[in-house]
């Protein structure tokens, strides 16, 4: 039993520090603020939770364990809202996403009237 767990803890560790390492490159080939923003609050969420829980499986059940839940609750909180607020103020300061066809969004193309 102390084996498999020990395979699951490790399996849990790996998977979440190649989930950072594709989140950091991915962050790096993103083309605009909002979509590096979405790679970073992924990362943070996913990579450190996988680690978090792999690391919590290899402590056993000892006040290590509760120390780490503290730490998964913070990271899971604090990683969404952070995202939220600086994507808020990118807004309030006028930074729009890049939308597929390269045009901002909020703003129309001028179409003439039909006529019908």
């Amino acid at each position: 039993m102390a084996l498999l767990v020990d395979i699951l803890s490790w399996v849990l560790i790996v998977a979440g520090g190649a989930f950072c390492i594709i989140g950091g490159v991915g962050m790096l080939r993103m083309p605009e603020l909002f979509t590096r923003m979405h790679a970073a609050g992924i990362v943070d969420t996913g990579g450190a939770g996988l680690i978090v829980i792999g690391l919590m499986l290899q402590a056993g059940l000892t006040l290590v364990t509760v120390k780490l839940i503290f730490i998964l609750v913070f990271i899971l909180y604090t990683s969404p809202v952070s995202t939220h607020a600086l994507a808020q103020s990118a807004l309030s300061v006028g930074i729009r996403p890049r939308l597929a066809d390269g045009e901002e969004s909020g703003q129309h193309k001028e179409t003439e009237p039909s006529k019908t």
